[in-house]
C-alpha cells in the first residue's frame, strides 16, 4: 500500500539552518532514501518552497477568490512529502521514525494514499 508522509517542521528553523546544518540534515535524509530506493520503497519525494511562495485558491465562494500565503494558519508548516510503498502502517511508521532521527525538530504524518496518479512531470 502507498502512504504520504507529510513533513512538517517550524520553517523559520528551518529557514534558520546555516548551510553546514542543511547539508547535514540533506546528507542523512539522503542515506535513508538510498536504502529506501534499493528496498523498492520509494516514490516521490518533494521539498517545498517557504509558505512565503503560496497562493491559496479558496473555491467556497464564486469567483473563487485568490489569496496570497496558505490559508491555515498553523505553528509548523507543511514543508515537503515522501511517498512510500508499505506492507503495512507499521513498515510506514518505521520509515517515518527513521527519517525523523535524520531531521530535527517537526512531525510527521502518515496517510494511506486512496488513489495515486504518478502522472508525466519530469523533475
Amino acid at each position: 500500500m502507498l502512504y504520504a508522509i507529510l513533513c512538517y517542521n517550524y520553517e523559520d528553523v528551518v529557514c534558520a539552518w546555516s548551510k553546514d546544518e542543511e547539508d547535514a540534515v540533506m546528507e542523512k535524509l539522503g542515506v535513508v532514501q538510498e536504502r529506501l530506493a534499493r528496498e523498492g520503497k520509494l516514490g516521490p519525494v518533494a521539498r517545498l518552497m517557504p509558505t512565503t511562495a503560496a497562493t491559496t485558491l479558496r473555491k467556497d465562494r464564486d469567483p473563487p477568490l485568490v489569496l496570497d500565503g496558505p490559508f491555515a494558519e498553523t505553528k509548523e508548516q507543511l514543508l515537503g512529502f515522501y511517498v512510500v510503498d508499505c506492507d503495512s502502517l507499521d513498515g510506514a511508521l518505521q520509515i517515518a521514525k527513521d527519517l525523523g532521527k535524520a531531521n530535527p525538530g517537526g512531525s510527521y504524518e502518515i496517510r494511506p494514499i486512496a488513489m495515486f496518479n504518478p502522472g508525466e512531470v519530469a523533475a
